[in-house]
C-alpha cells in the first residue's frame, strides 16, 4: 500500500443536492462532505421550525456544504434546483412521501431530466406501508422493530438517544445506499430510487438478537440477557466519586483478567454464565467498584484485557489521551465536535467547512454549479432564491 497521501478525499468529484432536513439526512451529508464530495443544501427561504433551536455553529451536522436558499413554491425556484439536479450523482430527500412529487421535485421529474440519478429518500416509515404518512421521531421508529423493548431496566424501555434510529439506522444506511446506487448507475447508465426507512436500518443493526434469540440464547426481558445490563460482567458500574466505568468481560480469559484486578478468587464464586447467580454478582461488583474511585479504577485496569472503559461526558471525552493520540475530535468554527470518520491512509477526510448561516450561500454557491453572475441577480430580485427570514 502506498503511504504517498493525495489531496481530496475519497469522494473528489462526486456531486449530491441535499434537501434541508433534520436528523439523518443532515448527518449523512456530513459524512459524505467530509469525504470531499460537493453537496449544495437547498434550504427554505423562511424558518420552518423544524427541530431543536439552537446557535449556527452548533447545528454541526450541517457543516461542510454550502447553503443556498431556494422558494420551492416558486416555478423559478423549482427550475433553479432542476438545474443543480441535472449535474449530480445523487440528490437526498428528507421529506415525507409524496411531498417532492407535489412539488414537481419527485423521482419521475428528476428522472426525466437526469436518468443516472440517484434518489435518496430518508425518512422513519419507509416510502410504503401503513405508518408512510404519519409523523414520528427517532423513539417511535425504534419502538416498533424489537430493539427498544430490549434497552432499559425491568421496569421501562429507555431511549438511547436518537443515535440508534436516526443516526445508526438512517443517515448509516442512507449512505451506503447512496454510494452504492452511485457505482451502480456509474456501471449501467441508470439510476434509481434508494428507499431508506429507519425501522429497517435499526432492525438491521438488531440482527445479532434475532440470532440470539433463535438460538434460545436470549431471554425476552429487560436486563436479563449478556449484553442488555443484565450479566454482572457487562454494564456500568458507579466508583466512590459519583463516576462510572464500563465493564464488557464476556469472553472467559477477559472475566478471569476481571476477577483477578478484583481480587476474587474464582474457586469461590459461581459459574460465570449462572444467570441465576447475576443479581447477587452484580450487588458484589457494586460493592467493589464504590470503593475507588473512577480514576483509580483506570489506573488498575485501563489497558488491560479486561474489556473496560472510563464512563466519559463529552467534555472530557475530547481530552482522553486515546482520542487525542487519533485526533478523534476537532474544532471547527470555535465548536468541539467529532472529526471525520473512518480514516483514509491516502486520501484523508477532512471538514470543508463550519455550519453556514442558512442561505448565506446563495450566491457562490450557485456560481460555482455554473449560473452566470446575471442569472443568480435576477432570481434573487423574483424572490426565487434567497433568506426572506
Amino acid at each position: 500500500m502506498s503511504d504517498n497521501k493525495q489531496a481530496g478525499g475519497p469522494l473528489t468529484g462526486v456531486k449530491l443536492v441535499e434537501w434541508s432536513g433534520i436528523g439523518p439526512a443532515p448527518l449523512c451529508c456530513a459524512l459524505l462532505s467530509d469525504m470531499a464530495a460537493d453537496i449544495i443544501r437547498i434550504d427554505r427561504n423562511t424558518d420552518p421550525g423544524l427541530g431543536i433551536g439552537r446557535p449556527n455553529a452548533t447545528d454541526v451536522t450541517r457543516r461542510g456544504r454550502a447553503s443556498v436558499s431556494v422558494d420551492l413554491k416558486s416555478p423559478d425556484g423549482i427550475e433553479t434546483v432542476m438545474r443543480l439536479i441535472d449535474q449530480a450523482e445523487a440528490v437526498i430527500d428528507p421529506f415525507r412521501p409524496g411531498v417532492t412529487e407535489r412539488l414537481g421535485l419527485g423521482p419521475e421529474d428528476c428522472f426525466k431530466r437526469n436518468k443516472k440519478l440517484i434518489y435518496g429518500r430518508m425518512t422513519g416509515w419507509g416510502q410504503d406501508g401503513a405508518l408512510s404518512q404519519a409523523a414520528g421521531h427517532d423513539l417511535n421508529y425504534l419502538a416498533v422493530t424489537g430493539v427498544l423493548n430490549a434497552i432499559g431496566p425491568k421496569e421501562t424501555p429507555i431511549p438511547p438517544l436518537n443515535v440508534v434510529a436516526d443516526m445508526g439506522g438512517g443517515a448509516m444506511f442512507l449512505a451506503v445506499g447512496i454510494l452504492a446506487g452511485i457505482i451502480n448507475a456509474r456501471t449501467t447508465g441508470e439510476g434509481q430510487v434508494v428507499d431508506t426507512a429507519m425501522t429497517e436500518g435499526s432492525a438491521f443493526l438488531g440482527m445479532g438478537m434475532w440470532g440470539l434469540a433463535a438460538s434460545d440464547n436470549w431471554v425476552n426481558e429487560r436486563a436479563s440477557n449478556v449484553t442488555d445490563g443484565g450479566s454482572h460482567f457487562y454494564r456500568c458500574y458507579k466508583t466512590k466519586d459519583d463516576k462510572f466505568v464500563s465493564i464488557a468481560s464476556i469472553e472467559a480469559k477477559f472475566y478471569a483478567i476481571l476477577l483477578d484486578k478484583l481480587e476474587l478468587n474464582p474457586a469461590g464464586l459461581p459459574p460465570q454464565m449462572d444467570r441465576s447467580s447475576w443479581p447477587d454478582m452484580v450487588n458484589k461488583f457494586e460493592a467493589l467498584f464504590a470503593a475507588k474511585t473512577r480514576d483509580e479504577w483506570c489506573e488498575i485496569m485501563e489497558g488491560t484485557d479486561i474489556c473496560f472503559a472510563p464512563v466519559l461526558d463529552y467534555v472530557e471525552a475530547q481530552s482522553h489521551p486515546h482520542n487525542k493520540d487519533r485526533n478523534s475530535y476537532v474544532e471547527v468554527g470555535g465548536v468541539v465536535q467529532p472529526g471525520p470518520a473512518p480514516k483514509f491512509s491516502r486520501t484523508p477526510s477532512q471538514v470543508q467547512c463550519q455550519p453556514p448561516l442558512i442561505g448565506e450561500n446563495t450566491k457562490e454557491g450557485l456560481h460555482s454549479w455554473g449560473f452566470g453572475e446575471d442569472e443568480v441577480e435576477t432570481l434573487l430580485a423574483k424572490g426565487a432564491v434567497g433568506w426572506k427570514g
